[in-house]
């Protein structure tokens, strides 16, 4: 697991790069070391006092870039932004097997357990590169349910390389070590000042590893 980095901050926000094997938030295990807990610690050895919260998920095991607010007002405006679907997210995602459409769109509900129902859901993607094993997708969720990406992927016959929640390993030829899912980019306009905000997030370097070794 590396490191995270801090690619933006002001008095309201701070945008992070989050390393794969991060937790951004604790399980009921209630684990220490979170992406959540570092950065609070971080604010607090520099004096600031206001506490950062997490304005989305990612998953322990995929990483990029992720935005948190200082102060709950703060993280509720941006959250609203999320609700209304005003928020750009673009994810790298490298997936099994050769995608035979350059676009799509995958539009089937996912079921929420915690509301006992189905909720409508919807993810764009776009092929980047094939080659014999895998593609690589730019995909965009339209929606922001739980795992989305994951199983809209799976269920195209697709299942991201590295898999084992939605999909079997041993069912396919290619390992990774883990699920290779990054969150590349994020757009959405700054809660506080009005101003448009982007950053990005360099696809690491297992996933490089892993699409050049792929022929």
């Amino acid at each position: 697991m590396g490191r995270y980095k801090i690619i933006y901050e002001d008095d309201w926000l701070i945008v992070a790069d989050k390393p794969s094997g991060l937790l951004v938030i604790p399980t009921p295990r209630k684990e220490q070391n979170t992406l959540s807990e570092l950065l609070n610690r971080n604010l607090d050895g520099r004096g600031v006092e206001v506490n950062a919260y997490p304005c989305h998920r990612l998953d322990r095991e995929t990483s990029g870039v992720i935005v948190y607010a200082k102060g709950k007002k703060v993280q509720k405006l941006l959250m609203d932004q999320f609700k209304d679907r005003e928020v750009g997210k673009s994810y790298i995602a490298v997936v099994q097997g050769a995608v035979g459409n350059d676009s799509g769109a995958i539009d089937n509900s996912i079921f929420n357990r915690n509301k006992n129902r189905y909720e409508k859901a919807l993810t764009k993607y776009r092929v980047i590169q094939r080659k014999r094993d895998m593609s690589v997708l730019e995909v965009e969720p339209v929606t922001g349910r739980t795992n989305q990406i994951r199983i809209h992927l799976q269920r195209m016959g697709h299942p991201i390389v590295g898999e084992s929640v939605y999909a079997f390993r041993k069912d396919f030829k290619l390992r990774f070590k883990r699920v290779a899912l990054h969150a590349a980019a994020i757009e959405f306009k700054h809660p506080v000042t009005g101003k448009a905000m982007k950053f990005t997030s360099p696809v690491p370097e297992d996933m490089e590893n892993l699409i050049m070794e792929g022929n």
